[in-house]
């Protein structure tokens, strides 16, 4: 009887499906589950309004409200089921996301006590993505049950947790992908992205080959803005795009376009919160600085990029070089991702002068990138064209650890490499010290704790006296330590040392190469500074040169902003001896958001002294020998009775540097769009400025990109 019942269903959904709507089971739009069942602590006391604390960012998911287990963390354990309802449509369709646990983290349709269909989020990765996609039962064969829905989390130890969404019935599946096919006629694909939207993997496929995979948040209206696609490369070819998981009605997928131009080039580097002096990629993301390089005339920087939207993910190597480390042209992407999930992470480059390594075939002296491949270990790839393009190394990785983020660097003493990597040794956190002859075979040496991701080393005169070195280690965050290196162990003569005072600054590199009469130890910072609303998200800070000098305190590096800046000076103003009295100002009749300050303050007869540059105050506090910014502050003598502070202003920064750079500290600030003032002021018996000279800047980007 029970089968004569599901077939006469199943035909009266035949009959009717082109009239009958969807059911829907659970929006979860509510401030509780209502009359859904609750235990344990995973999913708390109702739907999540989005992304929860120290949860990555969450999307996908329509409306405000969604089924999150993240409640707690990832320890929290606890299921979720709904009352009883009756199968009515053939399929039942539902977003959902996170851990890929079978039996751990998944939804169940229940059907008499008995599990019938199960699914789980897309990733099981660690750090993964928690983007939601839409994904069907076909339930056909249960037209006419009663059933349940029942969403589990029992997962503990490591990233896993479960993200549902919409819980309908229907006659119409859900799409699993969706494809169209082009001939590539033009140098850019022009992909339409929308923030927040579900992650979606789009692959390019040439005769039946991925050529490039990787998540887009793939707006299916309105974009928020577009990014591109180099297929130059394959100009003429027959290619189809894939997209899975699609919306149920998007339009991301035909909204796509071919050009020779990038989309918005007409607003290239005018847009709003674009750094003018300092780098940031044309679309998308960028994080690290990578592979500082210096080859024939050219700085090259390379950098943590995803080209595919604005959050961090599908990291690649972006590519852009300088001869002035002022000026910069943004090249085609260097080094793509072996293949999707197996990203490309930081790392660094050399010039092998002597081919050590044997890739050299022409003329050119080969630049070879080592690189953190997240599925392989340390990789090695060398470049025969000056740096544009990589080859992968056939024998990759070259080195399989617990860690990531290679610093490679000539040993001359030893004549041998040396790599400087980020390593968990024994569950602590290290840099660890590699040889190798020929960038291929390495062999570990050494190792000191304490230092966490992006790791470096390098050798400076101290004081400028170059038969008196030391050497220098740090990792992401700039504290750094003094010591000894043998080209196999680094002896530390010194405490770990702040390095910097500031909000933004992480994950810096030094350039390799520089040429011996230049001499400067250049060092470019990863500058953490969001940009909201724009089609680019974060910057480099500006290069800054790294010298050891010995202090009261000890040894310590100082931190200075290149000469180059001044390549950028336009109209300058200055003053000399020039007393700072209360309700006056003698920048009032100056305004604009790109100036190098360099100033000096006799402090003797002074309590507070410093700058209110478009509404952010700079100060130092001279009893308390503090310089402060926002909330940050640093300890800083005034030697004589003076200080010395040097600023750059960009439209979202602003960079310290105190008394010759014993104290840097990058800010990253987005100040209130209509105010352009500066202020310098003084307080106490008789504040004075020694000199003051304001240089206004011109934009980097009026030429050289």
């Amino acid at each position: 009887m029970r089968r004569w019942i599901q077939i006469v269903v199943l035909l009266l959904i035949a009959g009717r499906s082109g009239a009958q709507e969807d059911v829907l089971i659970a929006d979860f739009e509510g401030s509780t589950y209502g009359d859904w069942t609750v235990t344990g602590q995973a999913f708390g006391s109702g739907p999540a309004r989005g992304t929860l604390p120290n949860q990555m960012q969450v999307s996908g998911f329509e409306g405000r409200g969604l089924v999150n287990s993240y409640h707690g963390g990832d320890d929290t354990t606890g299921t979720l089921t709904s009352p009883p309802f009756t199968i009515s449509r053939r399929y039942i369709n539902f977003l959902i996301g996170g851990g890929k646990y079978a039996g751990k983290t998944c939804m169940n349709l229940v059907v008499g006590e008995k599990v019938v269909r199960t699914a789980t989020g897309p990733n099981d990765e660690p750090g993964g993505s928690e983007a939601l996609a839409w994904q069907s039962w076909d339930v056909a064969d249960l037209a006419g049950r009663t059933a349940q829905i029942q969403i589990v989390d029992q997962k503990t130890g490591g990233w896993g947790h479960i993200n549902v969404d919409h819980i309908l019935q229907s006659n119409e599946e859900v799409v699993s992908e969706r494809s169209r096919d082009m001939v590539f006629t033009k140098r850019y694909l022009h992909l339409p992205v929308k923030n927040g939207a579900a992650k979606r993997r789009m692959s390019v496929i040439i005769n039946g080959e991925t050529m490039r995979e990787f998540e887009i948040e793939l707006a299916d209206a309105e974009p928020d803005f577009w990014v591109f696609l180099d297929v130059s490369g394959y100009r003429g070819k027959q290619a189809t795009l894939r997209v899975n998981a699609p919306g149920r009605d998007s339009q991301g997928l035909a909204a796509i376009t071919q050009g020779d131009e990038i989309r918005g080039v007409e607003n290239l580097y005018r847009e709003k919160h674009r750094q003018q002096f300092h780098f940031s990629s044309r679309r998308g993301w960028n994080n690290d600085s990578n592979g500082l390089v210096f080859y024939k005339g050219e700085y090259h920087l390379y950098y943590q990029h995803n080209p595919y939207g604005w959050n961090w993910g599908n990291m690649h190597w972006g590519h852009a070089v300088s001869t002035d480390l002022v000026h910069w042209k943004e090249l085609p992407i260097a080094i793509y991702p072996h293949r999707f999930g197996d990203w490309v992470f930081s790392g660094s480059a050399v010039v092998d002068w002597n081919n050590t390594a044997g890739f050299k075939k022409g003329t050119e002296d080969v630049i070879v990138a080592a690189y953190t491949s997240t599925g392989r270990g340390e990789c090695i790839a060398y470049s025969l064209d000056r740096g544009r393009t990589f080859t992968d190394y056939e024998g990759d990785p070259v080195v399989k650890h617990r860690g990531r983020d290679p610093k490679v660097i000539w040993y001359k003493p030893g004549g041998h490499w040396v790599m400087a990597l980020y390593s968990e040794i024994d569950e602590k956190r290290t840099i660890a010290f590699y040889t190798s002859p020929d960038l291929k075979d390495w062999t570990y040496q050494s190792h000191i704790d304490g230092f966490y991701e992006c790791p470096e080393i390098f050798e400076l005169p101290l004081d400028g006296n170059q038969n008196n070195t030391r050497w220098v280690v740090y990792a992401a965050d700039g504290n750094y330590m003094i010591g000894r290196f043998d080209g196999k162990t680094f002896t530390p003569e010194s405490d770990k040392l702040q390095g910097n005072y500031g909000n933004c600054f992480y994950a810096s590199q030094t350039y390799s190469d520089i040429p011996a009469e230049d001499g400067r130890r250049i060092q470019v910072a990863w500058g953490r500074i969001a940009t909201p609303g724009m089609p680019f998200n974060q910057c480099m800070l500006f290069p800054c040169v790294l010298r050891l000098v010995t202090t009261d305190e000890g040894i310590r590096m100082f931190a200075e902003p290149i000469k180059e800046i001044e390549l950028l000076h336009k109209k300058e103003y200055h003053w000399h001896n020039v007393a700072l009295r209360p309700a006056e100002n003698i920048l009032s009749n100056l305004s604009g958001d790109l100036f190098h300050i360099e100033s000096t303050f006799d402090v003797r007869s002074a309590d507070r002294v410093g700058f209110v540059i478009r509404g952010v105050e700079i100060s130092y506090d001279v009893g308390r020998r503090t310089l402060s910014c926002l909330d940050k502050s640093a300890p800083l003598q005034a030697p004589g009775g003076r200080i010395h502070l040097e600023i750059l202003v960009d439209r979202t920064s602003m960079e310290i540097f105190a008394n010759g750079g014993r104290i840097y500290m990058p800010m990253g600030i987005i100040p209130a769009d209509e105010d352009r003032s500066l202020q310098v002021f003084g307080q106490g018996r008789d504040p004075r400025l020694a000199a003051l000279g304001v240089y206004e800047l011109d934009s980097a980007w009026n030429s050289g990109h």
